[in-house]
């Protein structure tokens, strides 16, 4: 065990007597018991929590005991329903879940291990707990036996129930406990709660991980996380803490989810702190205006069903796999790919308040699961919830001011996200402007990554991307990156081989997406045969007017004597392009002059089979996609001088712009002859 292990033990034990366990016992009887962890961390530091090798060992036994005779193992439902029938009342550790039986207008419970469906309860217990009603909650619960002939309801009756939790939290001694610990032990302990060892992970995945508990402690937060399998991304949605409900990947309905207008009662967002749904890629609604309601919902905390509007703080998180590399995806699609069609829209996605980079965690493995002391989760999960009542979103206005590209919602998510970390890291309330300016930078790197992915679903719209803060102190103004987002450009530095060429152009998808030409060419009889993406009409008038006008360019070449072979890729999966006869012109030139294109130029606009030249559509977006891709220079058609306003300033000065008035003049100046 190392010193860092050994000091946080002893702290953890010292400022939380009584509401830590070592984590290798959750290990060990985890393996044997299908029960989430919060059951039996909650059975643990009833018996175990202490550092006395003695208690723990008898206390292991009574917690293997209590398993043992009272946790049902669905395969030994029939076991246990015999004890309940032969010793009249017995008690078990179970899920339950109530629905009222409208018909004998008694509230029934379903045992989800033992198999009872229709176990009567009395009002009393659902009224005060009312998460039993939706998603079902662990309990202990004893059952009687009772059994008349004639009998119209189940025999089994539940007389008395105790939701698996924490009676009561003492925040007061929570934030004295916090005052013991430097920060980064704070954040060690934290991490441990959950059941990880901070140890075996870098300083940038243990934010991650912190990141993943923003939900809990924010009321109407709405996070994603996607990234490989098995980095963990559900774990402390299903296991950790009594508050959330994990919905699996699949159909979903706005009753089960909102609002039930028959039963008249809110679904889970009304029920619990957070609904995490897994799998983003299975989300199918049943009902139409399902991604609708939840769009209203993540925007405002409320929404409407009939004539209510009803209001909730449940968080939303989003999780699911990424099963290309990250490289490519950033630089031929975007980064919510994985998320099903009909929820592909800026709008849904714009109130992501944060995209955590699932990749940057790595892959669960043993040793990652910590042996040593960590806070029982349930002690963890009650923190986290009264967590929600607090706020620190005014924390940035002491030291530093936001930069002039975001926007109210980028403004707002930032916040949010600063505020959950300051509430997990600093909950008694006493942070430096060092920690602000972390959790800060932080926050404006997660929300980033989701406007950068919105500028290439959305376009235009979305372009302020370059998110800055001013530090009050110095005024000086410091922006923040996404790390995936540099480097790796789809127009490489440097000259390309004669004939290759980059375009944009708008897409089948009405967006406009990078194109690369590629032309080679061989000794022949002056023919033309094309593969990839492109569509053969307008290559084929490029080809005839090439034929017509090569001689303009230079009476060296020789169209009649050389095959050319054109070959199209599709950068951006935009689908087929709108304009390519042009591109296809100047690469046919460069090609059989053996002379290649300037380096990291770009071609825009279009010719018609006359020659004459054809303005650019959407300028300005189109400007930003060849920004993106990595370009340089830009050849301009002079009609678009038009449209040059429309461009922000300091889009345009980003390129060497040369503007050209015929296919011949474009020809030249992208080859770069005076």
């Amino acid at each position: 065990m190392t010193e860092s292990n050994a000091d946080l033990d002893t702290l953890l034990n010292q400022q939380f007597a009584g509401k830590v366990v070592r984590k290798d016992l959750t290990k060990m009887i985890k393996e044997g018991a299908n029960v989430p962890v919060y059951v039996l961390e909650y059975l643990l530091g009833m018996y175990c929590s202490s550092d006395d090798p003695q208690i723990i060992e008898t206390g292991l036994g009574n917690v293997k005991r209590i398993l043992a005779e009272n946790y049902v193992r669905p395969d030994e439902a029939e076991k246990i329903k015999m004890k309940i029938r032969e010793s009249g009342t017995y008690k078990v550790i179970d899920k339950v879940t109530v629905k009222l039986n409208e018909k004998r207008n008694v509230y029934e419970a379903l045992l989800s291990n033992l198999g009872v469906k229709n176990a009567e309860i009395p009002d009393g217990f659902v009224r005060q707990f009312e998460k039993l009603l939706v998603g079902g909650i662990w309990c202990i619960i004893t059952l009687q036996f009772h059994h008349e002939e004639n009998q119209k309801g189940s025999p089994f009756i539940v007389t008395d129930l105790k939701p698996i939790q924490m009676p009561n939290m003492d925040m007061q001694g929570l934030f004295e406990g916090r005052k013991a610990f430097s920060e980064e032990q704070w954040i060690d302990a934290l991490i441990r709660a959950t059941g990880m060892e901070p140890t075996c992970f870098k300083e940038r995945a243990k934010w991650h991980l912190l990141a993943r508990m923003i939900p809990l402690v924010e009321n109407n937060y709405n996070f994603c996380e996607l990234g490989p399998r098995g980095t963990g991304k559900s774990h402390i949605y299903k296991e950790i803490s009594p508050n959330s409900i994990l919905v699996s990947g699949g159909q979903t309905t706005v009753a089960n989810l909102f609002y039930n207008m028959s039963s008249r009662k809110v679904g889970l967002v009304g029920l619990w702190d957070v609904v995490a749904f897994d799998e983003v890629a299975g989300i199918n609604f049943k009902d139409h205006d399902g991604v609708q309601i939840m769009k209203d919902y993540m925007a405002s905390g409320s929404f409407s069903r009939g004539r209510d509007s009803i209001n909730a703080s449940a968080s939303m998180v989003f999780v699911g796999n990424i099963n290309q590399s990250v490289e490519s995806l950033v630089k031929t699609s975007h980064l919510l790919a994985p998320f099903p069609e009909v929820m592909i829209d800026s709008a849904f996605f714009d109130r992501f308040h944060a995209y955590v980079p699932g990749w940057e965690i790595p892959k669960m493995r043993p040793e990652f699961f910590t042996n040593q002391y960590g806070m029982i989760v349930d002690y963890l999960a009650e923190f986290l919830r009264e967590m929600r009542k607090r706020n620190f979103a005014d924390a940035i206005d002491k030291w530093f001011r936001l930069g002039n590209n975001l926007n109210q919602r980028d403004t707002i998510a930032v916040r949010r996200t600063t505020s959950g970390l300051l509430k997990l890291i600093a909950p008694h309330g006493e942070y430096s402007k060092e920690t602000v300016r972390q959790c800060l930078e932080y926050a404006l790197e997660t929300r980033r990554r989701v406007k950068e992915q919105l500028k290439k679903i959305g376009g235009m719209e979305f372009y302020d991307v370059h998110f800055s803060y001013i530090d009050l102190e110095d005024g000086q103004e410091r922006f923040v990156t996404v790390p995936e987002q540099s480097g790796g450009a789809l127009i490489p530095e440097g000259r390309l081989n004669p004939g290759t060429l980059h375009t944009i152009s708008m897409g089948k998808s009405e967006m406009p997406g990078s194109y690369r030409l590629e032309i080679q060419t061989m000794a022949g009889g002056g023919k033309l045969s094309v593969s990839g993406a492109a569509p053969r009409e307008p290559v084929k008038i490029a080809f005839d007017y090439f034929k017509a006008n090569a001689s303009r360019v230079s009476a060296g070449i020789r169209a009649g004597e050389t095959d050319f072979h054109l070959h199209l890729v599709e950068l951006q999966h935009t689908g087929d392009p709108e304009t390519l006869t042009l591109a296809s012109f100047i690469a046919l030139c460069s090609a059989a002059l053996g002379k290649p294109i300037q380096p990291q130029m770009v071609v825009l606009g279009d010719m018609s089979l006359g020659g004459t030249v054809v303005q650019v559509r959407n300028l300005a977006e189109t400007l930003q996609v060849a920004f993106d891709a990595g370009g340089k220079r830009i050849l301009l058609p002079m009609s678009s001088v038009v449209d040059i306003p429309s461009v922000p300033g300091e889009l345009f000065a980003k390129f060497q712009t040369s503007f050209y008035s015929d296919p011949v003049d474009a020809t030249f100046k992208a080859l770069g002859i005076e």
